[in-house]
Order: structure tokens, then sequence, then C-alpha cells
């Protein structure tokens, strides 16, 4: 009889196991329904595999597109993740070409470990609070963001938490080291990247969070916004570069060429980043 609570177990340890090996599956923009040119990875094409930060998600999907059509023979493989844990699975040994992070720290890193070829910016972005459509809690300013009994921010490991402290402590300083406490006292729970904050805000399971503009917008239909008056804000630096156990370091190279090129600056600054380098009528 004690059998069957055993075998309820193992199926139940089954599916979650599937569940977990499908979710940890890369991102290509060629795999159904991400796809954005009109031909098929190539037989004997070259791959490069970026790993970028989740908040880059939409926005480099769009460019790798755009590569992919200029280099047909190119076949993208993007990996997603928090900063923090792609700079941990390179430091593991992880095959990447290209690194691009949502803070300058996670690539200093892997600078000093020897993992990383010379970054450079590409992109800024800020922070902003977000809460569900419906705005249960009443924020409609900083000042009000005490009035969350549910916040949700990034663990301090990962860039979005490391800004928020960044920015929580700018706010102390103008309204006093009272509003830092009441904040924090409501956090509920601390992510590994930006999106699963934005979901737990969109899904109501949370008063309030704070996030990348760039995200907010991702869930615009879903989320409400408030914005981060700039004495406040906090400027997030997105730098990239080519790991030294690069297969293909040329082509790693003109990938980070196309992100910062007029055309990838473009799709960038469509995607509410703000740019890095001067976007040129022509591509360069």
């Amino acid at each position: 009889m004690r059998r069957a609570p055993t075998l309820i177990r193992r199926i139940l340890l089954l599916i979650l196991a599937l569940i977990v090996t499908h979710g940890c599956q890369r991102t290509s923009p060629k795999s159904p329904g991400a796809r954005a040119s009109g031909h098929d990875a190539p037989q004997n094409g070259q791959e490069l595999r970026v790993f970028a930060a989740s908040s880059l998600t939409e926005s480099f999907q769009e460019i790798a597109r755009a590569f992919e059509k200029a280099h047909p023979e190119v076949n993208i493989t993007l990996h997603f993740a928090g900063s923090q844990a792609l700079r941990t699975q390179i430091e593991n040994g992880a095959p990447a070409d290209v690194f691009a992070s949502a803070n300058p720290a996670h690539l200093d890193a892997l600078l000093i470990a020897k993992l990383l070829q010379t970054p450079s910016i590409f992109a800024y972005n800020r922070l902003v609070i977000v809460t569900p459509a419906q705005n249960p809690a009443s924020i409609e300013s900083v000042q009000t963001l005490p009035h969350a009994r549910r916040l949700v921010v990034g663990s301090a490991e990962v860039p979005i938490g490391r800004y928020t402290r960044q920015f929580l402590q700018r706010a102390a300083d103008s309204f006093g080291d009272d509003y830092r406490e009441e904040v924090e006292r409501d956090i509920v729970s601390h992510e590994a990247n930006v999106r699963l904050i934005l979901t737990k805000v969109a899904m109501g399971e949370a008063d309030a969070g704070i996030v990348y503009h760039t995200d907010a917008r991702v869930r615009g239909d879903q989320v409400r916004t408030v914005a981060i008056p700039a004495n406040l804000n906090i400027r997030a630096d997105y730098p990239i570069a080519v790991t030294t156990g690069s297969e293909n370091p040329v082509l790693a190279r003109r990938w980070v060429e196309f992100v910062r090129s007029s055309q990838g600056q473009k799709i960038l600054a469509a995607r509410g980043f703000d740019t890095a380098t001067p976007i040129l009528e022509q591509p360069p």
C-alpha cells in the first residue's frame, strides 16, 4: 500500500525535471515563434553564441534577426539570464562567444580572470517603479513607494538589485533614513533577474517592483509605470565583450560592431534604451 505515494512522488519529480530542462533551453531567433530572417539555419554555417542580460531579450532578438539577414551563413544562439548567472556560467566553462551585461561589475570580474577581451559600453538604461495595472497600493510617485505592502526587488548579486539599492540610498538622502527603512520593510521577494520582478508585479503578486525602463515597456498593458526623477535615478551601463574562449573571435567582434553600429543602436533606441554611439542616417 506504500508504493502508490512513492510512485506519485517519482512521477512528480519526472515532470519537474522535464519542466526545468525545457526552461533551460537556449533561445535562438530562428526557433519557432522567434525567427526573424526568412531562411533556415545553414547546414554548414557558423554558430555564434551570445550570452546577454534578461533585459536585452527583445532588443537582441531583433538585432540577431537583422544580423542573420545580413549574414545568411551565420546562426545566432541567444542565451538570456541574469548577468550574475551568465558570469558564473562563463567562469565554469560554458561555451560563449560574446557576453553583454546589465552592468560593468560582472565583466570586470571576468576581465580579471582573463575570460574576456576589452569591453565597450553599447547602451544605457534607467530605473522605474512598476505596479499592477490597477495600482492597488495607490503608488503615484517615489514618495509614495512606502505605501506598498508587498515590494519585489532584485537580489543584491544582480545588476537590477544593486541599482535598486543605490536608488534607495539616494532617496533616503533626500527623504530621510525612515524612507529606506519603510521601503525595505515591505520587500517580500528578491529575484534573480528583472523579468521575474516584472512577472510578479504583472500577476498581482506584489504591489510594486523596481525594474528597468525598457522592461516596463514590454508589459506596458499589464503594469503601470511610475517615473523616478533624474536626481534620484541610477544610470545602468550595458557593456559587451568577446570572450577569450570564443571559437570564432572574428565573427564575435563583427557581432559587437553590429550592436554598436547605427543599425543596432536604432533597434536599441526603439526598445527604449539610451544609445552609446551616434545614430547615423546610413549604417556604417
